[in-house]
Formats: C-alpha cells, structure tokens, sequence
C-alpha cells in the first residue's frame, strides 16, 4: 500500500482485511497513484516494509542504472507469531515487539525522506483473529499502513525480487520462501526477461508453526532424530499436492531459496565467523551438503546449536524447521544444487514499486 513519509499519517489500506488484501495488480496501482511534490528527481526514495511471522524488515531505496541502490535497511526478530497455533490470537507480547520495531522503520521513513512505500503483513496477520485489529493499532501509533497480502501476492514477490539469482539454464526452476507461518513454493518458466509463474502452493508450515508442532529437543540425538522425521512427515503431507504436479524427469533443473534458513546454513557450509551478505546472496550450494547440515542440526541440542556461528540464540529453536522444510523441497525438486538468496519480499517490492512509478531505468 502507498505510503508518505510525512507527519501526515497515511489512510489506512482498503485492502487490509483478513485472509487477502486487494488483488496484486489494484494494489500496485494504488501504490503508484501518489505522486511526489516538485523536485522529487533529486532525492526520490522508496521502501518496502515486509512484517512476516518471526522477522519484521525495512529496506530503502533509490533508482540506479541498474535497479536500485539501498541507502538504509532493517531488521529485527520480532516473532509475531509465537503462540499463534494455539491461541489462534497475536500475543501481547508480540504486539508489542512488532511496534516497537515498526517504530523505528517510521523514524527511517522520515529521515531518509521516502516518497512512495509499500507495507505488508503476511500469514501470521492472515491467520490470527486479531489481526485486523492489530494492523488498526499499528497505523494509530505509527503511521504505517500495513497491507495483509495473499499467499499468492507473497510468493509473487519474492519471484520477483530474487529471480535473477537464478542458475543459467533452459529447463523449469522452482523458487521457494521458507517463512515464519508459511512457506511458498513457485514453480516459473524463465524463457522470458520476468519468469512466468507456471504453478505455486502456500503450505501452512514455517520455521515458527512447525516448531511449535513438535516438542522438540529430548535428551537424546536419536529422539531428536524421530522429532526431526515426524516435522518432515507433516511438510511432506503439507507439499504433496504441489509434489505431484511437478514435472517429472525435467532435464536441467534449478533451485533456488529465499529465507534465513537457507542463508543460515550457506553460512555454516562456508563456514563464516559471521554472517556476510555478500558471501551468501547469490551462492550456489551443493543440495548434497545442505542436506548433510540439516542432518547434523537435527542431532545436535539447543546448547549445541547456540554454539554456531550465524545462528546463536535467536535461530537455535527454530534452525531445525527450517532444515525439515528445505529437506522436504529437496525431495520434491532433486536439484543437484541450490542457489541461495538473501533477498526477496522487500526487493520485490521495491522494484514493483519503481515500475509502476516510471523510476525504473
């Protein structure tokens, strides 16, 4: 939804009901429809802000030559959507979080003097009961107008922000978004300068919905193993319906992923100190080696896992969901390897935006 970085607050979204939003096209037009002042060519910026169920992220922007150049981004760890499986409710305490992080994404939006901004919440906005309420709240203390998307709006974004790390090649390539609440899989023909998406599904199972499935961490390795085995149980059930519309013995076929569960263990397959955006978007990884991770994760305790570089505290509970769903792909989609790209949602909507708007060059 467009949006001002003005001390004006901004009208709430039309489309912000649960469950959807308007459809991809009307809100992109709506996006365009506010027009900059005189003099914008000189300091015309845009944002994209992307609530998801664990993370809540910022990233702005200006047109260049080739796409856009970032002039400031955020990130921060939210878990909006903790608790919501079994209280089918936002908590309090994650309410609280995401506004105080949304805060400081409106502080930016002031101070880098964003023209045009699109804001969107995703599965855990769709599925709770309080999450029109919710967005309500955010607009009243901050001024930002969240935008509940569809699944399929999501997974269209992040086709479109991170097709272009796309191995070279002729045959199908199925790009996927492993989320908080949900994970997105597109299946795209890249013939042409934007893949066409030829199938997609949302399967109801992040790397937060599918922790708080399984009690996970017993004493154990082998009982972690058997948790490990009854989460890829639930995301193999969850993709079977995707699974058997694929093509089948498709020659030269790619993958590649979107999300902090791939970055994360790119990072461990190089194994960095740190995370290094630079090192990680765009990496092609061994399918091979990535399953060879996740199998050594599994096994491992919260303790253990803490201990790694690039996940830490933060991702220590819920690495291993995110291992099960990227092993559950991997069988669907047997790519020898997987492009990795720390890029999406926020990167496709900035494009969008910059399109729409004539910025585009």
């Amino acid at each position: 939804m467009a949006q001002r970085s003005s001390p004006t607050p901004q009208t709430p979204p039309a489309g912000s009901a649960k469950g959807g939003g308007a459809p991809a096209a009307h809100q992109m037009a709506k996006a365009a429809a506010v027009r900059p002042r005189a003099g914008w060519q000189n300091r015309k910026s845009y944002a994209a802000i992307d609530l998801g169920t664990n993370n809540c992220r910022l990233l702005i922007a200006r047109p260049s030559a080739d796409g856009f150049v970032v002039v400031d981004a955020f990130s921060r760890i939210v878990r909006l959507g903790e608790g919501l499986a079994g209280t089918g409710r936002i908590s309090d305490a994650a309410i609280e979080r995401a506004i105080a992080a949304l805060t400081i994404c409106a502080e930016k939006l002031k101070r880098r003097h964003v023209t045009l901004a699109r804001s969107v919440a995703t599965e855990a906005c769709r599925r709770a009961s309080n999450g029109n309420d919710f967005i309500e709240r955010v607009y009243r203390e901050t001024g930002i107008a969240l935008d509940i998307i569809t699944a399929q709006e999501e997974a269209r974004l992040a086709v479109l922000g991170c097709h272009a790390l796309l191995e070279p090649g002729d045959g199908p390539a199925l790009i996927f978004d492993i989320g908080g609440g949900s994970t997105e899989l597109v299946l795209v023909d890249t013939s042409t300068e934007t893949p066409r998406i030829l199938d997609w599904q949302s399967a109801p199972w992040g790397v937060v919905s599918l922790t708080e499935s399984e009690i996970f961490d017993p004493e154990s390795p082998s009982e972690r193993l058997l948790a490990y085995d009854r989460m890829r149980t639930r995301v193999k059930d969850a993709f079977q319906a995707l699974a058997s519309r694929l093509p089948r013995d498709a020659d030269d076929i790619r993958l590649l992923g979107t999300s902090g569960t791939v970055t994360t263990l790119a990072s461990i397959h190089l194994e960095l100190p740190r995370y290094d955006r630079q090192a990680i978007d765009g990496l092609i990884v061994p399918a091979e080696a990535m399953r060879g991770i996740s199998s050594r994760l599994a096994a491992m305790s919260i303790a253990e896992r803490r201990q790694l570089p690039c996940i830490g505290n933060e991702r220590a509970d819920l690495v291993v969901a995110g291992c099960a769903i990227l092993e559950c792909i991997l069988d669907i989609w047997p790519a020898k390897s997987l492009g990795v790209a720390d890029r999406g949602i926020r990167e496709g909507i900035l494009r969008g935006l910059m399109d729409r708007d004539g910025s585009a060059r």
